[in-house]
């Protein structure tokens, strides 16, 4: 028997006029993210994207790179049987014979009405036959194996467990956004979320060399790389920020520092969005969690720009943010002891609730324009991770 990935998508389903546009950016993307196996060739065959698998695939390789292609609900391997009832009782037989189990339960799809059998008499007929020859019993509800067959035109498969995905939307679908990056835990998270929502990102990090470490930098880019396997190509600005802190700790009071920071740093994300011709900006700001996440603080952050500035994780505690960071693999480079600027110089007491007015008056007359056009002009472009 031939084996092949069938692939099942679960929201493109419901894009009615534009859903091929999806389509064809998910198999796009599958065949980009299987492109080192080699030979890697997609039908779409109702409602299914299904790849034949060569014998020199490595299919450990090839689960690890499909669960970081959005827009997957869920895979599985397969096996092709002759489409004719007997052929499919063998090689059931043969596939399952040696698995260890005492319950199973088995489900057809028949797609294709023109085979025989329909798919309860499938199921009551090859179900009888396991328990038959091998004396398992049927349980459809707590089961130890789950056996599925897909009858699809001219295809018999037979699968086993789903491997389940997660979801959303092909990335490239949705527009592009530029990402406040830093070394932490919270904005790689955010931009895997927009990642899902089918947006490709591009990377803003703010850097304080030498007052902060090297490896901060080498921080940022190997985060960059851990994303890159959820879009096919990025692109990283690191940005001078020091010059510009240390001219906020002449004007601002000391408990508004941060708050200039990041007025700062979105005027300057902003600029880089515009010239990449990006609409929107995207942080790991959740709501409360440090001083600079009130909703007056943001508030007051968010004035400086025009831009919708998208934040994913606003409701969401750190517990679980941490728990996705582990799952896209970035929480153990965000734990990396290295400062980033977000460290430096920071008030012991910073404010809280930010008044508006009084950050207007100190920034009369601030020529904060000339400080970010010098930042943005000094900026280190990177486009190449490996």
């Amino acid at each position: 028997m031939n084996r092949y990935i069938i692939i099942h998508y679960g929201e493109i389903y419901l894009k009615g006029g534009n859903r091929k546009f999806f389509e064809d950016k998910l198999i796009q993307n599958i065949k980009l993210a299987l492109d080192e196996l080699g030979g890697v060739k997609v039908k779409h065959i109702a409602g299914r994207i299904v790849i034949p698998i060569s014998q020199q695939w490595d299919l450990d390789l090839a689960k690890e790179k499909l669960l970081m292609v959005f827009g997957i609900e869920n895979f599985v391997f397969a096996w092709n049987s002759q489409q004719d009832y007997k052929s499919i009782e063998e090689n059931l037989y043969d596939l399952i014979k040696d698995k260890k189990f005492k319950t199973f339960r088995l489900s057809t799809r028949r797609n294709n009405k023109n085979f025989a059998l329909k798919s309860n008499e499938l199921d009551r007929d090859l179900g009888a036959m396991v328990v038959e020859k091998l004396k398992k019993k049927v349980d459809l509800t707590k089961f130890d194996l789950n056996c599925h067959l897909d009858i699809v035109r001219e295809f018999a498969f037979i699968c086993f467990d789903k491997i389940d995905c997660r979801g959303g939307l092909p990335v490239g679908t949705s527009g592009d956004l530029v990402c406040m990056l830093s070394g932490g835990i919270d904005s790689p998270v955010a931009a895997n979320m927009m990642q899902k929502r089918g947006s490709r990102i591009t990377y803003v990090n703010f850097d304080s060399y030498p007052s902060t470490p090297k490896e901060s930098q080498e921080k940022v880019k190997d985060l960059v790389k851990v994303l890159n396997d959820y879009q096919p190509e990025s692109k990283l600005y690191i940005v001078p920020f020091l010059d510009i802190q240390k001219e906020i700790l002449k004007i601002a009071p000391p408990d508004y520092r941060v708050i200039f920071y990041r007025r700062m740093m979105y005027r300057i994300a902003e600029k880089i969005a515009q010239k990449e011709n990006i609409l929107g900006l995207v942080t790991g700001e959740s709501l409360g969690q440090v001083a600079s996440q009130t909703i007056e603080n943001i508030t007051a952050v968010n004035e400086v720009v025009s831009s919708p500035v998208l934040r994913p994780l606003i409701g969401m505690n750190k517990d679980e943010i941490t728990i996705i960071a582990k799952q896209i693999k970035t929480y153990e480079l965000s734990i990396q002891p290295f400062d980033d600027c977000c460290s430096l110089f920071v008030p012991k007491h910073p404010v809280t609730k930010a008044d508006l007015q009084k950050i207007s008056k100190t920034e009369n007359g601030w020529d904060y324009e000339k400080l970010q056009n010098k930042a943005i002009k000094g900026s280190q472009i990177i486009t190449s991770f490996k």
